[in-house]
């Protein structure tokens, strides 16, 4: 099988794809770019035209978004078990959580974080509606079990306890217990905190050398 390429860095949205590689526990080959230099490179920009980061390159098939990617991984190592079995109930809920996450939430969470006017006059005819009620939906669906389609751990998790953590963490969104509670739980896995070790050595390796600075 041909081998992973990742593109990323430390301080992207990489992370998510990190820890799903770290669950798939598959080689892979890191590559990263750097903000304002490499990431806008001809060699890049042939992968990923709009010069964001994560993508992965698996042989000859190119990946961007993070659900795409962690979606996309999950289907190519079945035996891993990080999606539900394609007939199942919970594959529904699997595809539900994922486009909620990188559509709805991440919207509503942005409007927020740059003050972006959503409000009664104009949340039905915007995708994303109001960040109280993204919040809502999710805290409804994490009360009711471990994970975000039962009792099965997923590569939808992965993305959802990335999300929640991050925005809690920006203040963008109200650190409810069930938040709290889901998230504590998803990165206390041995591969959350692999992958977060690693990217934080990273960081903490460039942060030793001016040069590798991210720029203005």
């Amino acid at each position: 099988m041909s081998k992973i390429k990742f593109y990323s860095n430390p301080m992207s949205r990489g992370r998510v794809v990190r820890w799903m590689l770290e669950e798939l526990a598959v080689p892979y080959e890191l590559e990263i770019l750097e903000f304002g230099q490499s990431i806008k490179s001809p060699d890049y920009l042939a992968i990923n035209p709009m010069g964001k980061v994560p993508a992965i390159k698996h042989g000859d098939i190119i990946v961007t978004e993070v659900a795409a990617i962690c979606a996309y991984l999950a289907d190519q190592f079945p035996e891993k078990k990080l999606a539900p079995p394609p007939q199942s109930a919970e594959r529904g809920a699997y595809y539900r959580w994922l486009f909620f996450m990188a559509g709805p939430f991440e919207m509503s969470t942005s409007a927020k974080a740059y003050g972006w006017r959503i409000d009664e006059s104009n949340a039905p005819a915007v995708g994303c509606g109001r960040i109280g009620d993204a919040a809502d939906v999710l805290e409804s669906v994490l009360q009711k079990g471990p994970y975000i389609c039962g009792e099965q751990f997923t590569a939808a998790d992965i993305v959802v306890s990335s999300y929640v953590g991050w925005e809690m963490m920006q203040k963008n969104l109200e650190p409810r217990p069930a938040f709290e509670a889901y998230v504590a739980r998803t990165e206390a896995r041995p591969a959350a905190k692999r992958a977060n070790q690693l990217d934080d050595a990273l960081l903490a390796s460039r942060t030793a050398e001016p040069e590798a600075a991210l720029p203005a």
